[in-house]
C-alpha cells in the first residue's frame, strides 16, 4: 500500500484495511475502524476552520497516519517495526482481551510514539511552539468521539459497565482521562524531537518506543488482581463475531 499524500487518501487506505480485516475476521480492523471515524472529523474540522493552520494540520494528519498504515504494511510483511506496534499487532490473537484493550493498545502507539514523530516533523525546531493550539484541538474532537464510541462497544459487550469498578469512575471519563493524559505525553515528546536530527532524534523515538511498549503490555495484562478479573469479565461478554464489532466501531 503505498503512502498517503492527502486526508482523503488517508481514509481511502483505512477502508481497505477494515475491509481487509472484516473479511479476515481479524481484530487487527478494530484500530482503524475508530481511526477512520476520528479522521473523518478531523478532516471537517479543516473544513469547518477548527484549527489555526488548515493546510499544515492536514500535512500533519497525513505524517501521523502514514506511521500507522507503515506499521501496519510491515507487519504483515513480516518487516521489523515499532515494538509498541508489535505488541497492538500480536495481540490481535488474544480472545482473551476486550475490545477495550485492542483500542486501547492501538491508541497507546499511535498517540504516545506516532504522534510525537509525526508533530516534530511537521513542524520541527521552534515551529514546534505554534502547533501547540491545533495540537490541543485534535484532543476536542478526540473526548467529543467518546459518547458515541463507548456506546458502539457497549452494544457488542454489555459488560463495559464494569469498567466502573475497575476505574473508580464511569468508563466515559475513565477514557477520556486516559486519552488526554496520552496526549500530553505526546505533545512533550514532540517539544524533545523538535529539536532533535538524525541518529539523535531515531535514538530518542527508539528510547520512546520502549516506554510506550511497557504502557502496552500493562494494558494487555493489567497488574492487579481486579483489573484483570474485570477485563476477563469484559472481554468473555462481548460477542465473537469480529465483523460486527468492527462495524458497530465504524
Amino acid at each position: 500500500m503505498p503512502a498517503a499524500n492527502s486526508i482523503d487518501e488517508v481514509i481511502d487506505a483505512l477502508t481497505v484495511i477494515i475491509e481487509r480485516t472484516k473479511t479476515e475476521r481479524s481484530r487487527l480492523g478494530y484500530f482503524p475502524a475508530l481511526y477512520r471515524r476520528v479522521t473523518r472529523e478531523v478532516k471537517r474540522g479543516i473544513g469547518a476552520g477548527r484549527f489555526t493552520d488548515g493546510p499544515r494540520m492536514e500535512r500533519m494528519d497525513v505524517i501521523f497516519a502514514n506511521r500507522y498504515l507503515a506499521a501496519y504494511e510491515g507487519w504483515r510483511a513480516g518487516q521489523e517495526i515499532s515494538e509498541c506496534w508489535m505488541l497492538a499487532f500480536g495481540a490481535a490473537g488474544r480472545t482473551d482481551a476486550a475490545i477495550i484493550q485492542h483500542l486501547l493498545l492501538g491508541m497507546n502507539a499511535h498517540i504516545n510514539l506516532d504522534l510525537a514523530a509525526a508533530s516534530a516533523e511537521a513542524a520541527p525546531g521552534s515551529a514546534i511552539h505554534s502547533l501547540q493550539r491545533d495540537f490541543q484541538q485534535i484532543n476536542q474532537i478526540l473526548s467529543e468521539q467518546i459518547s458515541d464510541v463507548q456506546d458502539a462497544i457497549a452494544s457488542v459487550a454489555p459488560l463495559m459497565w464494569l469498567l466502573d469498578i475497575a476505574g473508580g469512575q464511569d468508563d466515559e471519563r475513565l477514557v477520556e482521562f486516559s486519552l488526554s493524559k496520552a496526549r500530553d505525553a505526546a505533545w512533550l515528546q514532540a517539544l524533545v524531537l523538535a529539536d532533535l536530527e538524525g541518529a539523535e532524534k531515531e535514538a530518542a523515538i527508539g528510547m520512546a518506543d520502549s516506554v510506550v511498549s511497557l504502557i502496552g503490555a500493562r494494558v494487555l495484562d493489567p497488574p492487579g488482581f481486579l483489573a484483570r478479573t474485570v477485563a476477563g469479565f469484559i472481554a468473555r461478554s462481548e460477542t465473537q463475531d469480529v465483523a460486527l464489532i468492527i462495524d458497530a466501531l465504524r
